[in-house]
């Protein structure tokens, strides 16, 4: 019909994309890393080493992280978070070169996304329910059923052959609609997104310079990426669609609208662009839009090349955080033996001892052990829903954790924090030439620091 070829008409220009393949590295026929053998030795670490005290104290219960075989072995996985309608999904398919194809995700002005979808790589395109995804536990995805029937209904899982994936896995979330209640989504929105947070390698978090909207819900979500700072980039999308002057008032609006919710020296990385397949709007500053978007897959790219250091650096972490819950309940267990007399009530004695631990030094003398951070140190008020649910009589202590062939579990956790995951991260290392970044190109300054690389 003859509307239809008027809109042909005027069909926007499409941008070139060979900056796309060139910097992502998706011509190149290389050889995929040999990374098998160093994910075995973190297995083995990891189950002989650390899960044993992660079991024990049931470390599980506190910070709702169970770490299975799956997301050991599974890529770099890159989290897409931000109010409705700013252009998550657009960027997605964009940066799989997925428009109009039958892959496409729906993009459009209202919400349309409700769904958390994953991007994953496969031989053929196929859509995957969120309840076979976590039925399947070769996937990291089988602890999401957790969060219940009604939450893996609005889980999918789309698997695309395209090269880019084989080295990465996109996720895709519902937009943060301000004014809307958690029980209106029918599931646990919070807790579905931190589960996302604590294994994601790269957090973009994506806004549209049109409308800032800093509420509540988005407030929740800052909160909930503290100490992430170092994965999260924030996304000013669409900036092809202001003038430069108003553009900057936005730069520096949502700086403002942000600042009490990010609390570190070192603001995150912002990136100002329009990732779209689109040819950038006329009178605008394309040259600064297309470094930007080159330093941003130059971020990306340096993600997927770190995946290993960064799977050691997680569980090495993930290490220290089981050893001080451990530390603390073995204090709690001791104060509480100590305070109990043949006359005592138990639970009165222990009652005293959860409400105030300060009373007792149990935080404080965790702190004098060595290799302990303030910083890590968990929640007090976690530990009374901890003990509500677990009594202080079902653990033993630290001391009785020992056997005479397996050694004890604290000495064993010690080693494979402060000498077993350095030296497999030492091991990587060596093979490995550094990779060369076109900062002249992209302007993108040092090249990303791996804070736990030996130098």
């Amino acid at each position: 019909s003859p509307p239809e070829e008027v809109e042909d008409a005027s069909e926007p220009t499409k941008r070139d994309r060979s900056h796309l393949e060139n910097t992502l590295k998706l011509n190149e026929e290389k050889p995929a890393d040999d990374v098998s053998g160093v994910l075995q030795r973190l297995r083995k670490i990891y189950h002989s080493s650390i899960k044993p005290l992660e079991h024990s104290y049931r470390y599980n219960e506190l910070r709702q992280h169970e770490i299975t075989d799956g997301e050991i072995t599974s890529k770099p996985m890159v989290l897409f978070l931000g109010p409705w309608s700013v252009g998550k999904s657009s960027m997605i398919n964009y940066l799989l070169g997925l428009d109009n194809t039958p892959y496409q995700l729906y993009t459009g002005a209202e919400p349309t996304t409700s769904e958390f979808t994953v991007i994953m790589h496969g031989p053929k395109l196929k859509t995957i329910e969120g309840i076979v995804m976590a039925a399947d536990s070769a996937r990291s995805f089988s602890p999401l059923e957790k969060f219940g029937q009604n939450f893996l209904e609005k889980l999918i899982g789309i698997e695309v052959p395209h090269k880019l994936l084989e080295r990465v896995t996109f996720v895709d979330t519902p937009g943060i609609i301000e004014n809307r209640k958690q029980q209106e989504r029918g599931y646990p929105f919070n807790d579905v997104c931190q589960w996302f947070i604590d294994r994601a390698d790269l957090i973009f978090v994506v806004f549209d310079p049109t409308k800032l909207d800093v509420g509540l819900e988005l407030e929740m979500l800052f909160r909930q990426l503290k100490g992430r700072e170092s994965q999260i980039r924030i996304i000013l999308n669409k900036a092809d669609s202001l003038a430069t002057q108003e553009l900057m008032r936005v730069y520096g609006a949502l700086f403002w609208s942000l600042a009490p919710l990010i609390n570190v020296t070192e603001p995150p990385r912002v990136y100002v662009s329009s990732f779209w397949p689109h040819d950038y709007h006329p009178e605008t500053h394309r040259d600064l839009f297309l470094k930007e978007e080159i330093s941003l897959l130059e971020d990306l790219n340096q993600v997927i090349e770190n995946r290993m250091e960064n799977k050691i650096a997680f569980i090495r972490q993930h290490a220290i955080r089981v050893r001080i819950h451990a530390l603390l309940v073995d204090r709690y267990l001791q104060t509480y033996k100590d305070k109990m007399t043949f006359f005592s009530d138990g639970e009165l004695v222990f009652r005293d001892i959860v409400e105030d631990p300060d009373r007792f030094f149990i935080f404080k003398s965790i702190l004098a052990k060595t290799n302990v951070s303030k910083f890590d140190l968990p929640n007090r008020e976690a530990y009374k829903d901890f003990f509500g649910i677990n009594p202080i009589t079902s653990f033993k202590l630290l001391s009785q954790q020992c056997s005479y062939m397996g050694g004890c579990f604290l000495e064993k956790i010690e080693k494979a924090i402060t000498r077993e995951l350095p030296d497999l991260l030492g091991s990587i290392g060596l093979g490995k030439k550094p990779s060369v970044l076109s900062c002249d190109v992209t302007g993108c300054g040092e090249t990303p620091k791996n804070r736990y690389r030996k130098p």
